[in-house]
C-alpha cells in the first residue's frame, strides 16, 4: 500500500495563500527549495488539483531555459518534469507532460492509487487535499510555516468532523524562521 503526504508552505495562521491566491510571503530559502526538490525526487506520483497544476505546469517545463534560472531550480524542474501526475479536475478538458487527467470521484481513485503497489504519493492543491483529509486518506503531513500572520485566505486543514491524530516525526528549522514539522497520522 501506498503512503499519501500533504506538505504545503504555511502562514503561522494556517493558510497557505493569502486573499487574492497570495503565495507572495512564502517564497523558500534556497535551503527549504533544496529539501522541496529532494521531496519531489522520492515521490513515485503526485496528485493535484486543478489551482495548483495551472499554478505549476506553465512554469516547470520550460523553467530550465529562463534567463538567471539556478542550478536548484534546473534540478527541480527536470524532477518535476519526470514525476508522474494525476491532476483532478471537472473544468478542464487536458492535461500535458507526465500527467493524466481525472475527471471522476477523487476519493475513489485516490483510494484505488493508495492499494496499488508502489512509492510515496503527495497531493496538492487546497479543494482536492481538504477531501482527502476528510477522507482519512492523508497518511503524513509535512507543513514548512513561515514566520507571518495572513489574517486569512485559503486553509492549509479543512474543517472536521472528527479528530485526526498525529505523531510528530520531524522538526527542522530553515533559514528565515521557516520551521518544518512532519506528522504521521495515528492509525
Amino acid at each position: 500500500m501506498r503512503t499519501l503526504t500533504f506538505g504545503m508552505n504555511v502562514s503561522v495562521d494556517g493558510y497557505i495563500a493569502a486573499p487574492g491566491d497570495d503565495i507572495g510571503w512564502s517564497v523558500p530559502s534556497d535551503e527549504l527549495f533544496q529539501w522541496w526538490s529532494d521531496r519531489v525526487a522520492a515521490t513515485d506520483l503526485s496528485l493535484y488539483g486543478r489551482k495548483l497544476w495551472e499554478t505549476m505546469s506553465p512554469h516547470w517545463p520550460t523553467a530550465a531555459q529562463q534567463p538567471g534560472v539556478t542550478p536548484a531550480e534546473v534540478e527541480f524542474a527536470h524532477r518535476w518534469l519526470a514525476m508522474p501526475k494525476v491532476v483532478f479536475s471537472s473544468s478542464i478538458s487536458a492535461v500535458d507532460g507526465n500527467a493524466r487527467l481525472v475527471t471522476g470521484d477523487a476519493i475513489t481513485e485516490i483510494t484505488r492509487l493508495k492499494a496499488e503497489d508502489g512509492g510515496p504519493m503527495d497531493i496538492g492543491g487546497a479543494t482536492l487535499a481538504a477531501a482527502a483529509v476528510r477522507a482519512g486518506l492523508i497518511d503524513e503531513y509535512v507543513l514548512a510555516t513561515a514566520p507571518v500572520l495572513v489574517g486569512s485566505g485559503t486553509p492549509f486543514f479543512p474543517a472536521l468532523d472528527n479528530w485526526v491524530n498525529l505523531n510528530l516525526v520531524e522538526t527542522r528549522t530553515f533559514p528565515e524562521g521557516v520551521v518544518l514539522t512532519r506528522y504521521e497520522t495515528r492509525r
